[in-house]
């Protein structure tokens, strides 16, 4: 991941604006413009992404937007990566509420639960969808953990570990079976994630068809690891 990499999109609602003039050092903002703070930098990041595509973003663009020189927004926000994990972050928040959702007791129906809110968002928020993965999780012991401070993203973290502990607890009673369950996190996660890509592809299909191939997808990655 570059640190000039474009970033990534998402809704965003209104921002905050205050009425003084806008000057180039972002000390405030036009009437009806943004405030320039780095929820406000954020916000306008993620709303040019979920329009435009993350292609589209630089800091010169957020800048033009917010009324603003792009150097002033340096003040707020370190670079473009930092602003990337922001809207990453966030995102990821977005994933964890959906999965909080999920309030089922039986772990199978859990895991369930979490591949279709999975597979929602990235059908929700394409764009932003592509942000959070520029981010990988620490997927704990015996695997990666070393990442560097700059791709290092503690919702990603805690997303996974939701998801995986859904999977620990389908194993101890039973409707998992294996001695593994960090690869059945990661075969489920690949399988659910490439199945994201395809819905993303616009083969307009009808409803019933998308939800039945997204049930199909998700019985059969499970039913592989019943005893």
């Amino acid at each position: 991941m570059t640190r000039d990499h474009p970033l990534h999109e998402t809704p965003a609602g209104s921002l905050p604006t205050v009425p003084a003039a806008a000057d180039s050092t972002g000390s405030d903002a036009g009437a009806g413009r943004p405030l320039l703070e780095r929820a406000a930098i954020v916000a306008t990041a993620r709303q040019i992404i979920a329009e435009h595509g993350l292609e589209a973003l630089s800091l010169r663009r957020i800048g033009d937007t917010m009324g603003v020189t792009a150097p002033a927004l340096y003040a707020h926000v370190d670079d473009k990566q930092d602003l990337l994990r922001a809207v990453a972050e966030l995102q990821m928040e977005e994933l964890l509420t959906r999965y909080e959702a999920v309030r089922v007791d039986d772990p199978l129906d859990r895991v369930r639960g979490h591949c279709r809110a999975y597979l929602d968002l990235a059908r929700d928020e394409p764009e932003l969808f592509r942000v959070m993965f520029l981010f990988p999780p620490d997927l704990g012991p015996g695997a990666r953990s070393d990442l560097p401070d700059d791709l290092a993203l503690p919702a990603a973290t805690r997303a996974f570990l939701v998801a995986t502990d859904a999977i620990d607890d389908a194993i101890a009673q039973g409707q998992i079976v294996s001695d593994d369950p960090l690869t059945v996190a990661l075969t489920i996660w690949a399988s659910i994630h490439g199945m994201a890509t395809i819905l993303q592809m616009g083969f307009g299909l009808p409803e019933d068809l998308e939800r039945g191939l997204i049930d199909e997808v998700i019985d059969r990655i499970l039913r592989a690891y019943r005893a």
